[in-house]
């Protein structure tokens, strides 16, 4: 039976993650990378290129190129620092493209979840939380789990999973 479920689980994370990625990525017109450094950055600006490579999962050499193509873009600069540093901001297209991305996103999420009523969406959101706070103690990073999330509608009213697993983590 356990295999089963966790046969249903992928197929359903593997549909849920082509419908998140296929919007974000049409919509902001940039790769699935280049979404979620926007999506970051508008909550984290000033963000180094290292550090915001390492909270879209990639290398520093990788996060460069990402950002020289979102700079070409027009959506997001680069900002000297003393020394060496260089921080990355969003333009106001930047912050125009999250915007779009964000509800794009959230569009063909909606429309799946209206198969369910309303005490099956809140049974649903109770077991996701439980289990992203499993898949944290798996990954330990919450800044990569949560690259693609509109942070805003996860915490109005409502403590992130993800954010109160590492929380935990720390206090342990």
């Amino acid at each position: 039976m356990h295999e089963r479920l966790a046969n249903l689980l992928g197929a359903a994370s593997l549909a849920v993650t082509d419908l998140v990625l296929a919007a974000a990525t049409a919509s902001g017109r940039v790769s699935a990378s280049g979404a979620a450094a926007l999506i970051v950055l508008s909550d984290a600006p000033d963000l180094g290129v290292t550090e915001l490579g390492r909270r879209v999962g990639l290398t520093q050499s990788a996060a460069a190129r990402m950002v020289d193509g979102l700079q070409a873009a027009g959506l997001a600069e680069r900002r000297r620092r003393e020394g060496r540093a260089v921080l990355v901001r969003l333009t106001p297209a930047g912050e125009e493209a999250v915007r779009e991305m964000l509800a794009a996103r959230g569009a063909p999420l909606a429309e799946v979840l209206t198969v369910l009523d309303e005490d099956e969406r809140e049974t649903l959101t109770a077991l996701l939380a439980k289990l992203l706070a499993r898949l944290y103690e798996e990954i330990g990073d919450a800044d990569l789990m949560c690259r693609l999330c509109d942070r805003r509608c996860c915490t109005t009213g409502a403590v992130c999973p993800i954010g109160q697993a590492e929380r935990d983590a720390g206090a342990a």
